[in-house]
């Protein structure tokens, strides 16, 4: 069961005073992560998460259309505070990179377009946030996240748990 999303009017009148929402992506054009994390005074709650699929068969110009698109639904929807996404890593592949590449162009604009800070994050500083080390592999992560995020999904994509990951990062370095 996700937690309740509480409009801006209800927190503005409320004696909750210390709110941060976010949406955190962990960025590609084949599966892109997303999960949206709110923390309302020193407490966090999962809202929403999920992995976009886009189809093999389409065009990149299409997949990243799709992409877009999909997320617009959803800055529009959570309207988060802050956008965070995980650096690019290093791809020997290059037409992968560039893809990548593209995929967390969208993201940005579409963070800015709607007015939430874009924060990034590399994958060990990610590491560093959820489990304590640096080079932490799958499993540690997976297994901070589930003490972490009581309502955890159960069954998804990696990438979807990897933009869990990066929400929790966000949600740390927000004072």
């Amino acid at each position: 069961m996700m937690s309740k999303i509480y409009t801006r009017q209800q927190i503005a009148s409320s004696p909750v005073n210390n709110i941060m929402r976010v949406l955190a992506v962990d960025p590609g054009y084949d599966r892109l992560g997303v999960a949206v994390m709110e923390k309302i005074n020193s407490k966090e709650h999962l809202i929403h998460s999920e992995c976009i699929l886009t189809d093999k068969k389409d065009t990149l110009p299409e997949r990243i259309g799709e992409l877009g698109s999909a997320l617009e639904v959803l800055i529009k929807k959570y309207k988060p505070d802050q956008v965070a996404i995980e650096t690019l890593f290093f791809n020997k592949n290059l037409k992968t990179a560039v893809a990548v590449a593209e995929a967390r162009g969208v993201v940005i604009y579409l963070a800015r377009k709607y007015k939430a800070e874009v924060r990034e994050f590399g994958p060990q500083e990610i590491k560093v946030a959820v489990t304590g080390y640096g080079k932490s592999d799958k499993r540690a992560v997976m297994d901070m996240l589930m003490r972490l995020v009581p309502n955890l999904p159960k069954t998804a994509l990696d990438d979807e748990y990897d933009a869990i990951a990066v929400a929790v990062t966000a949600l740390a370095h927000h004072r």
